[in-house]
């Protein structure tokens, strides 16, 4: 092991490691694993920076301008009046799976659940079924129709992109659809039996009519007329009588010790989780208020035309990582945050305090006026009932046809798709499906800095021998049964990396792995990257192995296992097509 190798695996696992424990951001650990590359002399200045005017970067943001269109524009707007006319279980999800099989094989994943949703969320209201038997098959639905095309995920187009810069020729457009289309089918079918049967059926009262989200962390102000002043909590018994516990007690800016023990003074606050009903209940009988300091741009707290409306922090949000107290500089909407819902966590600091993450759950009140806005902000997916929004005019089918003639041109060979993606995202800021600051804003731009910046690590364990060095120590020690056996090793590997880390970082790690694989055994290195592709792209068993299932573990209600009693089976299923069927369509 040469100096060089072992300062490229040493970069490699700080990575990994940084990705899977979440210390840092994805972003800023890309970032400084492309600064400690360059610094060390391990890639040169422009290898570093190759990653930024990558073919797969440009295509990436593209893409987003192109989905954000298409949503803007409500050309996906009929989805919603789709869903609503199925009215018996089974054959809305055969609708929902068919409508996913048109739409996301070309649109970005996460903004493809972000629209559906909500969308699904009153559907399923409307039709007596549970939303958690529909939200987990959304975001693996999702997954499974991304992986049909190059421009699904933009993992399909990260591992293409090193690949080239490796030596590989690339795929095209349409290069995945095969195994796609079977392994689609495959993962359907069981979603829709054995799956079907495994997905917990979470029912619950609503906050608006048919459905509540969960369990909600709320301030709660003892007034003068309260009839808890002189009593402790625990004397109170507020969790016998309304469901409501009390996580801490608040005096002034101190938390006082033993809260159930305190006797209540006036201006006491309580920070107090429970279902909203009951928090509600428990405000007007007790002569409680909701402690107004975490306001955020509202003129009154009270207002005739507010509406209560639940909102879920959406994947690159801006907000995350804000707290409600230092959001206001950036908020731009008038709103009331009475509550905040994160799954999974008892949250014990003032709400104001909060520092947001995805998939956190906001209940709100807000003027009916400012809904419009509210569902329009790519910070934001509202989760609430609403009516579904009309198209604007001529730009809802101008939209469609962009994107058709996008994909189209560039599958005919006309024109390269990275061409073809910035002309169709161009044609959507023209026509007015959004302007140019949404446009902007429509881009994640955590994950265009991650794919920009990991790419040099590519580079630097094929040139300094890091990647031949792993093959040799790890998958080299199955050589000897085949190449169909290595690929089963690699798929699996791919696996579990991505379970647990960055889709993008964990194809980024095993791409020059698989091209080394191929070298070592002599054989064509492209069936070992398409296992790359489709293990980094579907990510089933955990609820934070991809961004669509945080979103729908949130809004579910789900618990962690229940990801696993669902996903792994599906994992295995795609594991077992994938080693059976990939030397089948790509021979070694």
């Amino acid at each position: 092991m040469t100096l060089d190798i072992a300062l490229v695996l040493a970069i490699a696992l700080g990575a990994v490691v940084l990705f899977a424990t979440e210390k840092l951001r994805m972003d800023a650990v890309a970032l400084l694993v492309l600064g400690s590359l360059a610094l060390l002399g391990l890639v040169s200045t422009n290898e570093a920076v190759s990653g930024f005017s990558s073919h797969a970067t440009i295509t990436v943001a593209a893409m987003f301008v192109l989905a954000a269109g298409l949503q803007n524009s409500g050309a996906l707007a009929g989805i919603g009046w789709l869903f609503s006319r199925v009215k018996s279980p089974t054959l809305f999800l055969l609708t929902l799976f068919g409508v996913l099989a048109v739409v996301a094989p070309f649109v970005n994943n996460t903004a493809v659940v972000a629209v559906f949703l909500p969308i699904v969320m009153t559907a399923t209201a409307a039709n007596g079924m549970a939303p958690s038997k529909a939200l987990i098959p959304l975001s693996y639905v999702s997954q499974m129709a991304g992986v049909c095309t190059l421009v699904g995920t933009s993992t399909n187009l990260l591992v293409n992109s090193i690949a080239r810069d490796l030596g590989h020729p690339g795929f095209g457009l349409f290069e995945f659809t095969s195994l796609g289309v079977i392994c689609f089918a495959a993962g359907s079918l069981y979603l829709l039996t054995v799956g079907r049967w495994l997905l917990p059926e979470i029912r619950s009262e609503g906050l608006v009519e048919d459905y509540q989200l969960g369990k909600y962390i709320t301030e709660l102000r003892v007034m003068s007329e309260s009839s808890l002043i002189g009593t402790s909590v625990g004397e109170s018994k507020l969790g016998e009588k309304f469901g409501v516990f009390v996580l801490e007690l608040l005096r002034g800016e101190q938390k006082v010790w033993s809260p159930r023990a305190q006797v209540l003074q006036e201006g006491d606050v309580l920070l107090a989780r429970g279902d909203w009903s009951r928090l509600d209940e428990l405000r007007k009988k007790a002569g409680l208020e909701i402690d107004p300091e975490f306001k955020l741009k509202a003129r009154q707290f009270r207002e005739v035309d507010q509406v209560l409306t639940e909102v879920m922090v959406a994947p690159a949000s801006r907000v995350v990582g804000s707290t409600l107290a230092t959001l206001d500089r950036r908020w731009h909407h008038d709103a009331t945050v009475l509550a905040i819902h994160r799954r999974g966590q008892i949250l014990r600091e003032k709400i104001k305090d909060v520092s947001l993450d995805v998939g956190d759950i906001l209940l709100m009140l807000t003027p009916e006026r400012e809904m419009p806005a509210l569902r329009a902000d790519p910070n934001l997916i509202v989760l609430t009932e609403r009516e579904a929004e009309r198209p604007r005019g001529w730009r809802a089918p101008f939209a469609l046809a962009t994107m058709v003639v996008v994909i189209t041109v560039a599958a005919l060979g006309w024109a390269p798709i990275v061409i073809t993606s910035l002309m169709g995202a161009l044609a959507m800021v023209l026509a007015g499906c959004l302007d140019a600051d949404e446009a902007y804003e429509s881009v994640d731009w955590r994950i265009i800095i991650l794919l920009a910046a990991l790419m040099p690590l590519g580079i630097a364990m094929t040139g300094t021998g890091a990647a031949a060095f792993l093959v040799d120590n790890t998958l080299g020690l199955v050589a000897g049964f085949g190449p169909w056996v290595v690929l089963a090793v690699l798929y699996l590997l791919a696996l579990l990396l991505t379970e647990f880390m960055s889709n993008a970082a964990a194809a980024v790690l095993l791409t020059p792995l698989g091209m080394s694989t191929a070298t070592m055994l002599g054989v064509d290195a492209t069936p070992f990257l398409i296992a790359v592709t489709f293990a980094a792209s579907t990510s089933f068993t955990t609820p934070v192995g991809y961004q669509t299932n945080t979103m729908v573990y949130s809004a579910g209600g789900y618990r962690f296992m229940d990801f696993v009693k669902v996903g792994l089976p599906l994992n295995l299923i795609f594991w077992v097509l994938g080693v059976l069927l990939i030397p089948r369509f790509w021979p070694f």
